[in-house]
């Protein structure tokens, strides 16, 4: 069975942008209904899909950490092309630390790291997710059980290197948030079993924007963009960019 792959989206709408970052293991239908709530309300937004993504699990292993924050640095710089001088960045989980790297690299008018991880310690839940992720696809592929579960045990193998970069690169944007001046919104749900979600409040008391604040969804899991939360961190969302300073 073919599978669809999905595509990066730009929703234009006003001269205010907002880059939409996803997270690992998944695509730009993480943050879609955030675009599409934006748009709604004069936002533009763009998000790309990273190198690996979309794609079969042995695809995204063989991308890296490096190749994602490429990536990352493309669609800013599509944006710009695009003639959008201010652009904001809110990015889900892996693309919440990939955001707030954005903001300590270049000019960006605020951060919205949501359910993002400061702390390495969660390998075991990333690996977990990975191979759920993982067998989900294969299943979708019309797999027989005994074919997934041997390509499973050798993806998990094959994976190490990654997760090792992955660490890496959590711990870098974790050692440079204090050089962290534009605005800060950090979203993070309460029953999050992905990350630790002392991460929030990590983020929250090291940036060092004077307009910062933090939201704590008491009924959401780690996507929370696509959670019964969803609507009100939309919303929340959209009153903190009205906040800003923009020049239009």
């Amino acid at each position: 069975m073919k599978i669809k792959q999905p595509q990066p989206f730009t929703f234009e709408a006003g001269p205010r942008a907002v880059l939409l970052l996803h997270g690992f293991t998944g695509h730009s239908a993480d943050v879609r209904m955030l675009g599409r709530y934006l748009e709604k309300r004069g936002y533009t937004s763009h998000a790309p899909i990273y190198r690996g993504h979309g794609l079969p699990p042995e695809e995204l292993i063989q991308s890296t950490p490096d190749q994602w924050w490429e990536d990352v640095v493309e669609a800013y710089r599509h944006l710009k092309r695009l003639g959008y001088k201010e652009i904001a960045v809110s990015g889900l989980s892996l693309g919440g630390v990939l955001g707030l790297k954005l903001a300590y690299t270049e000019q960006t008018k605020a951060v919205i790291p949501m359910c993002s991880p400061m702390f390495f310690d969660n390998e075991a839940q990333l690996t977990k997710g990975f191979r759920a992720f993982a067998k989900e696809y294969k299943q979708l592929e019309r797999k027989e059980a005994d074919v997934i579960e041997q390509e499973l045990n050798t993806l998990l193998t094959n994976s190490e290197p990654l997760f090792k970069q992955l660490g890496e690169l959590i711990n870098e944007v974790k050692n440079e948030v204090d050089t962290i001046y534009t605005p800060t919104m950090v979203v993070q749900a309460r029953k999050d079993e992905m990350i630790n979600t002392d991460s929030a409040n990590y983020i929250y008391e090291n940036v060092e924007a004077d307009h910062k604040t933090i939201h704590w969804y008491e009924e959401s899991g780690h996507v929370i963009t696509m959670g019964k939360e969803k609507e009100q961190v939309f919303e929340d969302i959209y009153q903190f960019l009205e906040t800003l300073n923009w020049e239009q």
